[in-house]
Formats: structure tokens, sequence, C-alpha cells
């Protein structure tokens, strides 16, 4: 026979004072409404103390702490952080000698260099597509093959002859290029390509030899960097990588370096790492905020890079002078 049930009477529960209760809010933590004409770093210390808002104020904090401490702060970029217009807020944490290294995936360095070129980056794919015009364009193409082909010459990474093109080459909106401020403040700008991602790897010019020798050669030297994310002594500041808006390619390059480094000696149990997109991704999440760094060194910050860029970087210098 099926069991009859009953409604259950409430008043035999157990319960307990609020007092001896554990709580994950209280007001202490709630948000100070900031008055008119407040700081970056005000406004962003009158935000909750909660889940973005708490891990937006650690970076600002780890950042500060790493360039105070002269450790290194490595931007890793998706090709969105200049797509979105986020550009000259790179530009200017490198001159001021925030950011000390850069690196990036195929397409960072694409629309990097058609933005310090002529101004403009991007197509519609979705129209473009149709037709096989999609990628297609003579310039960039050109500028790519000559940078692979400068890079072999002079025997450089990617990163470095493509600032130096452009620099040399006196590009019309040079001031607007990563890379290029990169080479000017001779910082490492590394660029990592994964072969067939990117437009330009369809240029019937490009030499495959000379683009992967430049790219291994960035990943060699990128391994340098990682391995100065430690601390230099016990309880000090660590270095600080930030994944910018890409989701597979610079995690991916990331945690091999951290292997490299670590395989080799170097300690970098205080880096600390960052990961700001517009939603989570699977690998930035594991690569970057949690398989390499101790327990609580790992933020990830959600959001469009238009806004939390400009957030972060006000608040940096703000809080370094």
């Amino acid at each position: 026979m099926p069991r009859k049930y009953q409604p259950v009477d409430l008043s035999k529960l157990r319960t307990y004072s609020v007092a001896e209760r554990a709580h994950k809010a209280d007001a202490e933590r709630a948000a100070r409404p900031a008055p008119p004409g407040a700081s970056a770093a005000e406004l962003i210390d009158s935000m909750p103390q909660y889940l973005g808002a708490a891990a937006l104020r650690g970076v600002v904090a780890a950042i500060v702490a790493a360039r105070r401490a002269d450790r290194p702060v490595v931007a890793a970029l998706g090709a969105h952080v200049v797509k979105v217009g986020c550009s000259p807020i790179l530009v200017d944490l490198i001159r001021r000698g925030v950011i000390t290294a850069v690196a990036g995936n195929g397409a960072l360095a694409i629309h990097d260099v058609e933005l310090a070129t002529i101004g403009a980056t991007s197509e519609e794919v979705a129209d473009t597509i149709r037709d096989g015009s999609f990628g297609m364009v003579r310039e960039t193409m050109s500028f790519f093959d000559a940078a692979a082909a400068r890079a072999r010459r002079d025997s450089l990474g990617l990163g470095a002859a493509t600032g130096a093109m452009l620099l040399d080459g006196a590009a019309p909106h040079r001031g607007l290029s990563i890379l290029a401020a990169a080479r000017e403040a001779d910082i490492p700008a590394t660029i990592h390509v994964a072969l067939g991602t990117d437009t330009v790897h369809m240029s019937g010019g490009l030499a495959a030899a000379d683009l992967g020798e430049a790219s291994l050669l960035d990943f060699r030297l990128l391994c340098d960097v990682v391995a100065d994310l430690g601390a230099k002594q016990p309880g000090a500041a660590g270095g600080v990588w930030l994944n910018i808006g890409s989701a597979v390619v610079m995690p991916e390059v990331f945690l091999k370096a951290v292997s490299v480094a670590r395989n080799l000696g170097a300690d970098l149990d205080a880096m600390v790492t960052a990961n700001f997109d517009m939603i989570r991704h699977y690998r930035p999440h594991q690569n970057v905020v949690t398989r390499p760094v101790t327990r609580g060194r790992g933020f990830e910050v959600v959001g469009h890079h238009e806004i939390l860029l400009p957030l972060l970087r006000q608040a940096v210098i703000e809080t370094l002078s």
C-alpha cells in the first residue's frame, strides 16, 4: 500500500538565536555612497565589499604592491581590448611604468597594427564572410609578411618586430598602439600565434617558418618574464599577471609558461593573477585564476572592458601617486 503522508508539525523544529549564526553579509561591508567629485580610488573604496567589487579592489592593491616592490605587472591581451577603444588605457599604463610587459594573441597584433596605421579596425564578419572577402585586406597581410621577415632578419620576436615597424614607418596613429608603446618603453611585447586563427595567415606571401620562429622566440621570452613574477624575498609582494579579454590562447600560453618557469626553479608562490572579461570562461578561470596560484591570489572581475579598465587605471595611478 502507498504511504499516507501527513503535514509536518513545524512546532517541533529546533531553532537557535540569530546571535549564534555565522553571517555572509553585514553592515560593515555595505556600500558607502561616494560624494560628488570623488576620485576613482574613493569610488572603488565606496563599493560594497563583496564579489566583483572586492575582486577589483584586490587587483588594484596587488598592482600597487607589485610596482612598489619593483615586481612586474604583465598585461596579457585579446583583440577585444583594442576593438572597444581601450588601447589608450594600456598605452598610458605602459608609459607610466605600471605595465612592465605585454603579451597578446595574433588578433591583438592585427587590430593594434590597423588602428595604428589607418586609425580604424575590425569588419562586419557576417557580411564579408558571404562573398569570401573576410580578412582579405592586402595592407594588413603585407604588414605581417614584412613583420615576420623583419623578425627573422633582426633576430626579434614577433611582438618586437611589429612594434619596431610601426615606429620606423611612423604609423600615423602609433600613439594608440600598445605594441609601439612597449617598443618605445623597451619592455617585452610578445605575440603568440595559433596558426590558422588569424586573417593574415591567409596571405600567400607569409613565410610560415619566419612566423613560427618569431612567435616561438616570444614564448621563450615570456617564460623569463613569468619566472620573474615571484617575490624578491619571502613575505614580500609578487608580480601580477592580468589576463584581459583572451578566453583561450593567452590562458593556455600562461599555463605553459608557468610550468617552464617552475621547472627551471622559479618560486611563484607570491604571484597574483586576475582575469577581466565580459563573461566567465573555463580556461581563464582554471589556467589563470586557480591552477597556477596559491589560494586567494587569483581574482576574477566580470564586466565590460570599456568600463572596468578606465576604473582600474584611475584607481591604480591615484593610489600610486
